[in-house]
């Protein structure tokens, strides 16, 4: 897996109340491949096709390409950033284009305030 990858996932299903993302879903990988080994987990940030998650900070959408291999226009989610293990992978889809990575680092660097 490499940064900027777009993966379908199955995350988990929530046993309680609350709003993380649930279910077999699209997410972008955030973090960098180590040449020391892989971890067993994988930061990413899932996405959404529910278009008025939009009105959440930290958020940007993404248009469907035969690149990313989105199939619908999606929300990607920064504020969900979240680690995943590795075996909760489907499968890889694409990759994110350049100018939706940009808009990726600056959302997350925002939110975790990071000049």
């Amino acid at each position: 897996m490499a940064r900027g990858d777009v993966l379908r996932i199955d995350f988990p299903i929530s046993q309680g109340p609350g709003s993380e993302q649930t279910g077999t879903r699209p997410a972008i990988v955030v973090d960098i491949d180590l040449p020391s080994g892989n971890l067993p987990t994988l930061v990413v940030v899932p996405l959404t096709s529910q278009l008025n998650a939009q009105r959440f900070p930290y958020t940007f959408v993404v248009a469907p390409s035969l690149h990313n291999g989105l199939t619908a226009p999606s929300v990607a989610l920064c504020f969900q950033l979240r680690a995943i293990d590795r075996a909760r992978i489907r499968q890889t889809i694409g990759i994110l284009e350049q100018h939706y990575m940009d808009k990726l680092t600056l959302e997350m660097k925002r939110m975790l305030g990071i000049s």
